[in-house]
């Protein structure tokens, strides 16, 4: 979980389009760690320590024990602060754990979707709870038991109802008006288009209309919507999507700036370095010389 902690790299990305899922123990005192190129999955935390979790626009201090459900669509980030923790971290696809047919969408998750709740503390019955699903997670997972996806998937969902119950009652009974149901679902279908993995699927919606065509209203009331419950226009958040995730591709990929800008939608290199120039007031090429 903290990264800095970890010594060696070991790289699950493989086994997990494999298998879909994988559970092991923390500790600070370990001496490998585990680190993942791409946030393809979603991760379930317990973790006995003080951290600040960068979650979305916001960052989340959480100190004793604690529950993090991290979703790949939102971006976020760990700090240790504390120099000793300890506990179990889950990392799975969505695929996995719709493969019994039974769940919705982890979108639709209070825990997982943007807005959501995705730390909540334990107390010790909870957490000797919590970490007692983990370990037979662990067990499960090395044993030779013919339906044992179908049980971890069991345990899975177990955390995830035993968390909801957890949450505060108005998380689940506050009522939103429609400018803010809205404005949540277009948030929500905006991150759903990120992280990009491949030049070979562009960005499929780039406009304020593309949205609101998707979305089944009109492209006027999305705006006001947005607007209204954010302070900032529809095309301000793409823009500012689509600049976030340009600047991780050219740090972080070896793809060309012309592949780039193709993944992210646009029809000629020329169009994206005007865009990310007026923007941030640099070049695209100028982000990628800075990591050499």
């Amino acid at each position: 979980m903290n990264t800095q902690a970890a010594s060696n790299t070991f790289d699950y990305n493989s086994e997990l389009k494999l298998k879909g899922f994988k559970v092991y123990e923390i500790d600070s005192q370990a001496n490998s760690g585990h680190t993942y190129s791409r946030k393809d999955f979603y991760k379930i935390n317990i973790t006995t320590g003080r951290f600040i979790f960068h979650y979305a626009d916001k960052s989340l201090e959480a100190d004793d024990t604690f529950l993090f459900f991290g979703n790949p669509h939102v971006p976020y980030s760990c700090e240790g602060v504390s120099p000793k923790f300890s506990g179990y971290t889950c990392v799975f696809t969505e695929d996995f754990l719709k493969a019994g047919d039974r769940s919705e969408s982890l979108q639709q998750s209070p825990l997982f979707k943007i807005g959501g709740t995705p730390i909540l503390k334990l107390d010790n019955e909870q957490k000797d709870f919590i970490i007692s699903v983990f370990k037979r997670m662990i067990a499960e997972q090395a044993a030779d038991y013919t339906f044992k996806d179908e049980l971890i998937r069991n345990y899975i969902n177990l955390i995830i109802h035993e968390a909801v119950k957890l949450q505060p009652s108005e998380n689940h009974s506050k009522k939103t008006s429609a400018s803010e149901r809205i404005t949540a679902v277009f948030l929500e279908l905006l991150e759903r288009q990120f992280p990009i993995e491949t030049t070979e699927r562009p960005l499929e919606l780039k406009t304020a209309q593309d949205f609101a065509s998707n979305l089944h209203v009109h492209v006027n009331y999305l705006n006001s919507s947005v607007k209204e419950v954010t302070g900032k226009p529809t095309t301000a958040h793409i823009a500012d999507r689509i600049i976030s995730e340009a600047k991780a591709l050219l740090q972080h990929t070896t793809w060309s700036i012309s592949e780039i800008a193709y993944a992210l939608g646009f029809e000629y290199p020329t169009y994206f370095n005007n865009f990310f120039k007026k923007k941030t007031g640099e070049i695209p090429k100028s982000i990628r010389l800075s990591r050499l």
